[in-house]
């Protein structure tokens, strides 16, 4: 550590005074560096995997940051140095969210949607937590999110264990029942992991989007993981439907969509989650 710590020193020009964790979820530790002049985060971690995540995490917050829409953290650098993996970015003070940050928050998620692409997907592939995310440029929503989506994740539940094959519904059923929901769907560019802990404002009344998952799909993927864990404050949905207005099957689209994620948190972290993945399995496939 601290060898990567005066690697860092050498990168900014300045000394360290002082160091201090910072919440980073389950995939890598975080620090704060201060210097005397400002402060600086510190995403570190010495697992093999860990340099392609984070190198994908900073393709998607430039992703985000290109489109003008939505702030992000300013990343310095990000490579590995004696087998620690790192990514060096700016610190942003934040503060709890009031009403009208959540308000501003939502208009300006509208205004990343807006940015779209050709097809679904990404040029590259990334990560969902630690779990490989599968991006290939499809023309066809329903075929990108039943294939690289849902059939990805169902077969490596089945793989760990998790569901058993007659809980699995065919590629078939899954892609007739998006097709009922899911029609004239755009490519918006998508943060792509937006729940609570993937936003900050800061103390200038700024929202900031971090940890990025970042592709091109249906704008309401990331509305439907807002949502999933208590959702956000209700000025947020004011605001962004403003901009996409609640149209028909959104309420189903919500659930199919939270399959994913609840997949995901399913293969990451066990069986807790297979009543919540049964429960969308029974209602719609």
């Amino acid at each position: 550590m601290e060898v990567l710590v005066s690697h860092i020193e050498s990168i900014i020009n300045t000394s360290i005074i002082n160091s201090s964790h910072l919440s980073g979820g389950d995939t890598a530790s975080v620090l704060k560096l201060d210097t005397v002049y400002k402060s600086y985060v510190l995403k570190y971690s010495p697992r093999t995997i860990a340099q392609d995540m984070f190198k994908a995490e900073v393709n998607g917050i430039r992703l985000i940051a290109k489109t003008n829409t939505i702030a992000t953290p300013l990343v310095l650098d990000c490579g590995t140095q004696q087998g620690m993996a790192y990514i060096l970015m700016e610190y942003v003070a934040s503060k709890p969210a009031s009403k009208n940050d959540y308000a501003k928050l939502g208009s300006q998620l509208a205004k990343l949607h807006n940015y779209t692409g050709e097809d679904y997907g990404l040029a590259s592939d990334n990560f969902i937590g630690s779990l490989s995310q599968k991006n290939n440029f499809t023309d066809d929503w329903i075929e990108f999110y039943g294939t690289y989506r849902l059939e990805f994740q169902l077969k490596m539940a089945y793989n760990n264990r998790l569901l058993k094959a007659s809980e699995i519904p065919s590629s078939l059923n899954i892609k007739s029942v998006l097709k009922i929901f899911c029609d004239d769907i755009k490519p918006s560019l998508l943060h792509g992991d937006l729940w609570s802990g993937n936003f900050l404002i800061s103390e200038d009344n700024t929202p900031y989007l971090i940890d990025p998952a970042a592709y091109y799909g249906h704008s309401e993927v990331d509305i439907a993981m807002s949502k999933l864990f208590g959702g956000f404050n209700s000025s947020f949905y004011e605001s962004y439907h403003e901009h996409y207005p609640v149209t028909k099957f959104f309420n189903e689209r919500i659930d199919v969509y939270q399959l994913y994620y609840l997949l995901v948190h399913l293969n990451l972290f066990g069986s807790s989650y297979y009543g919540a993945v049964k429960r969308i399995l029974r209602a719609y496939f």
